[in-house]
């Protein structure tokens, strides 16, 4: 029997569910879910492996109209990930008021077959769900589509089964014992920014970055030291809280999460900095990892 490989890209807008599914899929929590949109900055690969086959999902960031450089990055990471795409698994939400057009339009000079997951259906009836398997059928005409909860694990199965039935031959891309492209620092800093994300209101988690300045390996313990990197210093204020409160309700729980993570005790020392406009800054930007 060959060996099957491929790379899927999972696209959609923000707060679509893209997160949620990539990580049923892959059945490693790879990224960040949060409600709040836009949480994925950043192109995560998960990679699930078998004798048989390699699938290399690719969770993306939503696609939105850019505002900042980060925006223009952003979705630069979309464009790559459906160039590289062996197969589509387009995530639209049964809320979404059928106006993907910025989406249908990254599509466009895609050759790769197209799978329509219609997401959030535990939330919905049988003939709104109904509406939108129509809708999408004459829009798209896909390959397949399904009606899913990424949330409650509906409908997965056939999802993954759709996928494996869809790879096509090539030898493993990846070590067969990989589970994603990303090293423990960019897990570290997007626990982190999880909890930037879970603790703040309004601009706060839309302004901040974390970069980790140091990860020590231990064999009992890791001690990591991280900066978060935000615009203003009202809002290094806010990061901090009084008495440097939030900061340390933010250690405790990015610990917590990392402990869980990585299996072993870690040590976790963070510093808040300002540098005005990063988001709009291209050297910055390349320096956070973020490509042009």
């Amino acid at each position: 029997m060959s060996h099957q490989a491929g790379f899927v890209s999972i696209i959609g807008k923000p707060n679509a569910g893209k997160s949620t599914l990539m990580n049923a899929l892959v059945g490693e929590k790879m990224s960040i879910i949060t409600p709040k949109a836009q949480t994925t900055r950043h192109r995560i690969l998960g990679i699930v492996n078998t004798d048989d086959y390699q699938i290399v999902f690719s969770d993306t960031p939503g696609v939105i109209k850019p505002h900042y450089a980060l925006h223009e990055s952003m979705m630069h990471q979309v464009d790559g990930s459906i160039v590289d795409a062996d197969l589509i698994l387009l995530v639209t939400d049964i809320y979404e008021e059928y106006d993907e057009t910025d989406v249908l339009k990254k599509l466009e000079g895609s050759l790769a077959p197209v799978a329509v997951l219609i997401n959030k259906i535990d939330q919905s009836d049988e003939e709104t769900v109904k509406k939108k398997v129509e809708f999408w059928q004459e829009k798209l005409n896909p390959k397949a589509i399904f009606a899913i909860s990424a949330l409650h694990d509906h409908n997965i199965k056939a999802v993954m089964d759709f996928v494996i039935g869809n790879l096509p031959e090539h030898p493993a891309y990846y070590a067969k014992d990989a589970l994603t492209d990303r090293n423990d620092r960019f897990f570290a800093s997007e626990m982190i920014r999880a909890q930037i994300l879970k603790q703040y209101k309004k601009e706060i988690p839309y302004s901040a970055e974390v970069i980790v300045t140091a990860f020590v390996e231990g064999e009992t313990l890791h001690r990591i030291s991280a900066e978060i990197i935000v615009e203003r210093d009202s809002q290094k204020n806010i990061i901090i809280g009084e008495g440097g409160k939030m900061l340390k309700i933010v250690g405790t729980y990015a610990r917590r999460d990392m402990e869980d993570f990585f299996q072993k005790k870690v040590f976790l020392e963070m510093f808040v900095k300002v540098i005005p406009d990063w988001r709009s800054k291209k050297n910055y930007l390349k320096k956070f990892g973020y490509e042009g």
